[in-house]
């Protein structure tokens, strides 16, 4: 039998590959943590964490695609915010930042809500004004914290 060709026939192979990316693509030696991408350009005040949560979004666009329950977006778009704040706190926010793994939760939480709801019907002009606000509002509120981190950085050195 051919695997299913639409969004909600499985997790979208795109989604996995970044929360691989993001969250686990190297392991420490000797550990079984992994280190991925966000907890490096989080090291970058403002702009890593930004970027993070916008490669991050793509997940939450690929649970939209897959038609997931709402809520499941709300928990999608809180993680990611919530991984942009921990990034805010120097050090300790980045080591935060590696046990939280937004985007690894994302994806677990996207492929229960495909398993549960296989058949979602098409979306509605509701649906998609709230997956519209919910995958919007924490890349906006990132983008918010960016550049007041940044703006905050810039008067600390001029």
């Amino acid at each position: 039998m051919d695997a299913p060709t639409t969004p909600r026939g499985s997790t979208p192979a795109r989604s996995r590959l970044i929360a691989r990316i993001m969250d686990d693509a190297v392991t420490v030696p000797g550990t079984r943590i992994g280190i991925g991408l966000d907890s490096v350009i989080g090291l970058v005040p403002g702009v890593g964490d930004l970027a993070g949560s916008a490669i991050s979004g793509i997940v939450v666009y690929d649970a939209v695609q897959a038609r997931v329950p709402v809520p499941t977006l709300a928990r999608m778009g809180w993680n990611i915010l919530l991984d942009a704040l921990l990034g805010l706190v120097p050090v300790a926010g980045d080591l935060a930042d590696v046990a939280h793994r937004a985007s690894r939760k994302n994806v677990r939480l996207l492929e229960a809500a495909v398993a549960q709801h296989p058949d979602a019907g098409p979306p509605t002009a509701g649906y998609l004004a709230a997956a519209l606000g919910l995958v919007v509002l924490p890349l906006v509120l990132a983008v918010v914290v960016g550049v007041v981190v940044l703006v905050l950085l810039v008067r600390a050195v001029l």
